[in-house]
């Protein structure tokens, strides 16, 4: 099978039935073998009997419906182990996203090589204040603090090689990061194509200001997870000894003072009466806390069933 297209939706009745014929007319007029994956998120509209009516006219419709609304990621995630594409692409059901970006995202895969290729909406149809500039100072940062030059880590409508989806696994809020996920799975060729954006048809955004915050602390989840996911130690424990060796400095300084003081006849007080004693012991316990920390960290991923997971990519 050349494509798998996957849909995840939550109250989309109004665009599913155009959307389908749509993707369908695509797939006809380029001669593809495909299937359509529409995951209802929790949907209380009546999408899924609309689903299921376009499964009983068309052996290209698959459905998986969520008893309660759980969210993109994990919509993607089992629709990712469904899929049996050679190429898998995922969009919007909003009608947002072309199905006549198809062809080109699948010769790239293709015919080009590429593992991923990104969708940039260069040309939006947002609120330009409450989406269009959050959206590109996320993104700003996300290509900073990965490495991974796009401009829209957020477009929903990719194109995957088959063998990523299966690698990876989406999780929670995930979804926005699958190029990361990708780039630390050995999936390093990733590409962007620019596609085009249509202005929402039916219904309204799913999605809040929320998501912005939400974004960058999974940016930073996934850059701790990729650099000391495996080796705990190497983060915890050595702030942790920075911080004791500098407490245990500062009080052998004070007490060092203190003793200069007496030998030589000055006036002292004691050790216990500066404020830096205090800091500087606070400083001690918390990089032995975080020392600690490091060390249960290496115990709890010495047992993990991923301790010794290597991606192999070929064997002869």
């Amino acid at each position: 099978m050349n494509i798998s297209v996957i849909i995840p939706l939550l109250n989309e009745e109004g665009s599913l039935t155009e959307l389908y014929n749509w993707i369908q007319r695509v797939m006809q007029e380029n001669g593809f073998s495909y299937e359509i994956i529409f995951v209802d998120d929790g949907s209380n509209d009546g999408s899924w009997t609309i689903i299921k009516e376009l499964s009983l006219q068309s052996p290209h419709v698959k459905a998986i419906k969520f008893r309660r609304n759980y969210g993109k990621s994990p919509a993607l995630h089992c629709a990712f182990q469904k899929a049996e594409g050679d190429v898998i692409i995922t969009m919007d059901a909003d009608l947002q996203d072309s199905p006549d970006e198809i062809p080109e995202l699948y010769r790239m895969i293709v015919e080009e090589g590429y593992d991923l290729v990104s969708g940039w909406k260069k040309k939006r149809y947002d609120d330009r204040l409450t989406k269009n500039l959050p959206s590109k100072l996320f993104n700003a940062t996300a290509r900073k603090v990965s490495g991974i030059k796009l401009h829209d880590f957020n477009c929903g409508l990719k194109a995957y090689r088959k063998s990523l989806t299966k690698s990876i696994e989406v999780y929670n809020d995930m979804h926005r990061y699958i190029p990361v996920l990708a780039k630390n799975a050995g999936f390093t060729k990733i590409g962007e194509k620019v596609v085009k954006h249509q202005a929402r048809k039916y219904g309204k955004s799913k999605f809040g200001a929320d998501r912005f915050v939400n974004g960058y602390l999974d940016l930073m989840t996934l850059w701790f997870l990729n650099r000391f996911g495996k080796k705990p130690m190497h983060f915890f424990g050595l702030w942790g000894s920075v911080m004791f060796l500098l407490g245990l400095t500062a009080v052998m300084l004070l007490g060092g003072m203190k003793l200069y003081d007496m030998q030589h006849g000055n006036p002292y007080r004691l050790v216990t009466d500066s404020p830096y004693f205090y800091i500087s012991l606070t400083t001690m316990v918390l990089g032995t806390l975080l020392f600690l920390a490091g060390f249960l960290g290496e115990l709890i991923s010495r047992n993990s069933y991923e301790r010794n997971y290597y991606r192999i990519e070929e064997e002869i």
